[in-house]
């Protein structure tokens, strides 16, 4: 398994500024990357305001057709 999860990171941040979304604190989740077990690295989407958090919902909305 490839734990570098970095350039699925890039791709979110860059699929998510296509749409004029940006979350800053996107990232690796460095104690999950630091770890040794079977699980992989988990993505960090951390934390944005209200505006963003409805700017994402509406393009996944649309994006699931609804």
């Amino acid at each position: 398994m490839d734990d570098d999860i970095t350039p699925d990171v890039d791709a979110l941040r860059t699929a998510l500024a296509a749409h004029g979304i940006t979350l800053p604190s996107l990232g690796v989740d460095l104690v999950t990357f630091a770890g040794t077990g079977i699980r992989p690295p988990l993505v960090a989407l951390g934390n944005c305001n209200v505006a963003t958090a409805r700017q994402l919902t509406d393009v996944l909305r649309k994006a699931a057709g609804g």
